[in-house]
C-alpha cells in the first residue's frame, strides 16, 4: 500500500512540473506564432558564398 502512495505522489509531482512548464511557456509567448514554422519550409534560403579562400583545400 505504501508503494502506491509513493507512486501517486511522484506522478503528481511530475504532472505539476509539466503544468508549471506549460504555464511558463504560455506566459513567455512561446506559442505566439504557429503559422510561420509550417510554411517556412516552402521558402528558399539564399546561401551566402564566403569570399574568404578555403583553408582546407589542398594546394596544387
Amino acid at each position: 500500500m505504501s508503494v502506491i502512495i509513493l507512486l501517486i505522489s511522484a506522478s503528481l509531482l511530475i504532472a505539476t512540473g509539466f503544468l508549471l512548464a506549460f504555464i511558463w511557456s504560455v506566459k513567455t509567448n512561446q506559442y505566439e506564432d504557429d503559422y510561420t514554422p509550417a510554411v517556412r519550409i516552402l521558402f528558399e534560403n539564399d546561401v551566402k558564398q564566403s569570399t574568404e579562400p578555403d583553408t582546407n583545400e589542398k594546394t596544387k
